[in-house]
């Protein structure tokens, strides 16, 4: 099983400039991982001069970048920035096709209190559905998560509720885009991630591996000290053949031994998950 991660514990020391993508490319090597994942966050420009000197970096720190996450708003309820957005996010898919990344993580946008549930899930699906017609020009596959709550938004996700979710997931169902199923953000909505990884499995291309202490509350732990039912899940992708990619996403704060600990863990889970238990 392939197993990359996303640093959420290092966004500030990789945003900021005090660590390189170099520096992580190195240290995810280190913490044996098989590819590496980035924030669109990191990559602060498109000029030529700067692109390059991203693809020597990671050509010399010799990791695959899997996924790139984006933070697209397409539920804004004003016209004007949801097509801000879209051109955003169309620069984000040529960067990635730029720098050879195959996955570009798509969101439906923030639950905006002026946003109906029924026009937030038609401009979610409107504007995945013409971002997936860019991204399939250029080579990069989308993912749509479900997801929670980014620090760089004001409000939740839009599809945090499981079945808004599912519905949005529905009507880009005939699409290029997949799904990246993220393990612990339901379990922070209050359910059970089981009965809704088996609505969309084969739509996933890659899993977030992610744990939180307790139902109902967004508290990212350590992978595998928490709540969220990895073993069981595993089990679940396992019977159903799924070979893809396992993107840690790494929320402890524990610095590299953390992100090296979440790796130990994560292939010790798989490895002990019974196919047929």
């Amino acid at each position: 099983m392939k197993v990359s991660c996303l640093p959420v514990s290092l966004f500030p020391a990789l945003s900021d400039g005090r660590m390189s993508l170099a520096d992580w490319c190195g240290a995810a090597k280190a913490c044996g991982l098989d590819g590496i994942d980035i924030s669109m966050s990191f990559l602060t420009s498109h000029a030529p001069a700067y692109l390059d000197g991203v693809k020597d970096a990671l050509e010399k720190g010799g990791a695959q970048v899997v996924m790139a996450t984006a933070y697209p708003d397409f539920t804004h309820p004003q016209k004007r920035q949801r097509e801000r957005e879209m051109a955003y996010f169309a620069r984000d898919i040529a960067l990635c096709s730029e720098l050879n990344i195959r996955y570009l993580r798509v969101l439906a946008g923030q639950a905006h209190p002026e946003t109906t549930v029924r026009d937030g899930i038609r401009w979610a699906i409107e504007n995945i559905r013409n971002a997936s017609n860019v991204a399939d020009h250029y080579g990069v596959q989308l993912l749509y998560e479900d997801h929670s709550k980014p620090g760089a938004w004001r409000y939740a996700d839009f599809s945090y509720p499981p079945d808004i979710f599912l519905e949005i997931a529905d009507g880009i169902w005939d699409t290029s885009a997949g799904i990246n199923f993220d393990t612990g953000n339901i379990v922070a909505y209050g359910q059970d991630p089981l009965p809704i990884l088996e609505k969309v499995l084969p739509k996933v291309e890659t899993i977030h591996v992610s744990d939180m202490k307790e139902y109902g509350v967004f508290s990212p732990v350590a992978i595998g000290t928490g709540a969220v039912p990895l073993r069981a899940i595993f089990q679940y992708l396992k019977r159903g053949g799924f070979d893809k990619w396992l993107c840690i996403e790494e929320a402890s704060f524990q610095g590299i031994e953390g992100i090296a600990e979440a790796a130990r863990t994560v292939r010790r889970l798989w490895d002990e998950a019974a196919i047929d238990s």
